[in-house]
Order: C-alpha cells, then sequence, then structure tokens
C-alpha cells in the first residue's frame, strides 16, 4: 500500500528523525520549487528517476543546480543506455508523480529493486530538502537522518561524486 505524506511523516517521528514540514503550491520543476525556497534553510535537491536497457531502475539524488550529464551518471553508476523512466513507471516503482519525486519514495518500493544514488556534494551538507511524496510541501532533514530513513526502509543506496 502506497504512504502518504502524513503516513511519511509519522514514520519519520517514529524513527526520531527530526524534520521540518513547509507546505507551498504545487510545483513541478527545479525553476518553481526556486520560487518556494525563501525561508527553507539547507540545500535543495533535483531527483531523477532513470531505467537502463537491462531493466535496472535508479533514483539519483543531487543539488538542484548541478548539471547532469545523462551518460556521465550513466557510466559512474553502472548503467547501461539509462533514459528516463516513463511516469507509469515512476508511479508503479515509488508511487510518486513527476515533480514529487523524491528519496523519501523508497518506502513505496516494495518488491522493487531500485538503485539509490546520492550525491557526494549534497550529503555533505547539513541540511536537505525533499518533496514529502507530493509536490505540495518540502520537508528539511539532515543528511544523517537521510541515511537512517534509506535504512530503515531496508533500501541500499550509494554515495559518490556527481
Amino acid at each position: 500500500m502506497l504512504k502518504t505524506q502524513e503516513e511519511l511523516l509519522n514514520v519519520l517521528k517514529q524513527n526520531n528523525i527530526e524534520y521540518i514540514n513547509h507546505e507551498h503550491p504545487a510545483v513541478f520543476t527545479v525553476e518553481e520549487a526556486d520560487q518556494q525556497h525563501e525561508g527553507i534553510d539547507g540545500v535543495h535537491s533535483k531527483n531523477l528517476f532513470f531505467k537502463d536497457k537491462k531493466k535496472n531502475m535508479f533514483l539519483v539524488v543531487t543539488l538542484c543546480d548541478k548539471s547532469i550529464k545523462i551518460k556521465e551518471v550513466a557510466k559512474k553508476i553502472g548503467a547501461k543506455s539509462m533514459s528516463f523512466g516513463k511516469p507509469e513507471l515512476l508511479a508503479q516503482v515509488l508511487g510518486v508523480i513527476p515533480g514529487a519525486v523524491t528519496p523519501f519514495a523508497v518506502i513505496n518500493t516494495g518488491d522493487h529493486k531500485i538503485k539509490v544514488v546520492l550525491d557526494e556534494e549534497m550529503m555533505k551538507s547539513d541540511l536537505l530538502n525533499f518533496h514529502p511524496l507530493e509536490n505540495t510541501a518540502t520537508t528539511t532533514i539532515s543528511s544523517k537522518d537521510l541515511i537512517k530513513f534509506m535504512e530503515y526502509c531496508n533500501q541500499d543506496f550509494e554515495v559518490i561524486r556527481l
């Protein structure tokens, strides 16, 4: 069963993961999200859902203003002919819509196998910001608590320099 924003925030609370949730109008792009960042401490993210020709799936999480070259990222993470995953696959695997992609969505993966890649530069920041499964809010947590959340979800992840 897919989790809602409220259920996600309850999981954070139950696992002693401190967070601040900031409600805002729906945003669908990094540019739209930039307009909602005022007063929110920490770095903001760009979350990219990919699949490769072998049907492996990847969630790449980096800084919102970082330029990403898909071929270079694919080489670093061992993907073959990587491309963006279709919205239907995104909904099926992570339970979110385009514009709401977030590392918090690993709570919804169930039996789906996905490789999560966290940008080393982003993870050096004390506070990180992600959508809480919906694009009408931004949730701030610490980088160490993001790792704690990944572990709670039994999600493998890799921290690499993108």
